[in-house]
């Protein structure tokens, strides 16, 4: 999921380094019908941009989870939670 999201941030000039890109991940796992089941992921991604940049990292977060591989093979059957907090680094 990290790597589809920093492509379209590619894609909008946002570059992701390791110091400035990062994702917190939690799965739930829960008994259905007696089998343990991951039944959710959350991942909270940290990302530094450069200034004038929020918008587009909004937009590349809110479009990229279609064009994952990851997610949409488990979208399915487990429920998907993230979100995106952006911080503006204006030493760039």
């Amino acid at each position: 999921m990290m790597g589809t999201l920093a492509t379209l941030l590619a894609k909008k000039n946002i570059p992701t380094p390791e110091n400035r890109y990062a994702a917190h991940v939690e799965g739930d796992i829960e008994d259905v019908n007696g089998v343990l089941k991951i039944t959710r992921i959350k991942v909270r991604y940290n990302l530094t941009i450069p200034p004038g940049k929020r918008d587009d990292a909004r937009q590349a977060f809110e479009q990229y989870l279609p064009y994952c591989p990851g997610a949409q093979s488990v979208i399915g059957s487990i429920q998907i939670e993230h979100d995106l907090k952006v911080e503006e680094n204006n030493s760039n």
